[in-house]
């Protein structure tokens, strides 16, 4: 049966029509043997939610804002219990899943760059993660230092996922058709549990470093830490973008360090 849902413009939807395209998502869900529990985001019409419904691994629910779609979920694919209607962005994560619980899901461009910072918030919550989302966002998430399109994502998902780029899905898939090309992602959690330094601290500098990615980090960072503060490592004079994860671990120690001996 042809679902008699409509794409909403405002809430960023454009759904999967093509099934061959929604097992292949399906299938890049590994089961690291962590978690039983998965949560599909914006669910949509149920094309990737058919695939995984009565996977004997997993235990499904999904979130889906529109209401409408809710609707035609629970009477053609899923228990009411498997659904909840509301906002990815402001559930209770912990609370709805005390255990651990794997993300999947066609994101919502408009939203994609705030589920990932909400991925990080929750890193040790979520051991696995397949999503598809604009292109452009996947080869700057996967993006390795040094590439033009590395950023803020880039550093703080690749310090506890490793992230493979899955494949390219064209916008002839989707009903409304994207403007743009699409990518798949599967993040899988490493085994860095904490970083080695003041995880507030590398977050900030992150982000500080970025938002000013054309200076070097010596001159990006003087907003935020007040130009009197002594940065005599030669890492600070590097941009943002030439650091790994390791570089800017060695930053956050270097800026303690500096940050210490200002108080003295």
């Amino acid at each position: 049966m042809k679902p008699n849902v409509r794409p909403k413009k405002h809430l960023g939807q454009h759904f999967l029509k093509d099934n061959r395209i929604a097992g292949k998502i399906a299938a890049c869900l590994q089961g690291t043997g962590e978690y039983k529990e998965v949560l599909e985001i914006g669910p949509g019409t149920g094309v990737l939610t058919q695939f995984l419904k009565d996977d004997a691994r997993f235990e499904l629910k999904v979130i889906e804002l529109d209401s409408e779609s809710v609707a035609y979920l629970k009477e053609f694919l899923l228990a009411e219990e498997q659904i909840i209607e509301g906002d990815f962005l402001k559930l209770d994560l912990p609370g709805l899943f005390p255990e651990k619980v794997a993300l999947i899901g066609n994101l919502p461009y408009n939203i994609s760059s705030q589920i990932f910072f909400k991925l990080y918030e929750y890193r040790n919550l979520i051991p696995e993660m397949v999503c598809m989302i604009q292109k452009e966002v996947a080869d700057r998430i996967a993006a390795p230092p040094g590439n033009k399109t590395y950023g803020i994502l880039s550093v703080l998902l690749q310090a506890f996922y490793d992230i493979k780029y899955e494949f390219t899905v064209e916008p002839g898939a989707f009903n409304p058709p994207p403007k743009v090309r699409s990518g798949v992602l599967s993040l899988v959690r490493n085994q860095c549990t904490q970083l080695d330094c003041d995880e507030a601290l590398f977050f900030k500098l992150v982000k500080q470093g970025f938002n000013n990615r054309r200076k070097t980090l010596r001159n990006a960072l003087k907003s935020l830490l007040g130009g009197d503060l002594v940065l005599k490592d030669e890492i600070f004079g590097k941009r943002a973008e030439q650091l790994s994860v390791e570089g800017f671990v060695q930053l956050t120690h270097l800026v303690t360090e500096a940050m210490e001996a200002r108080k003295q």
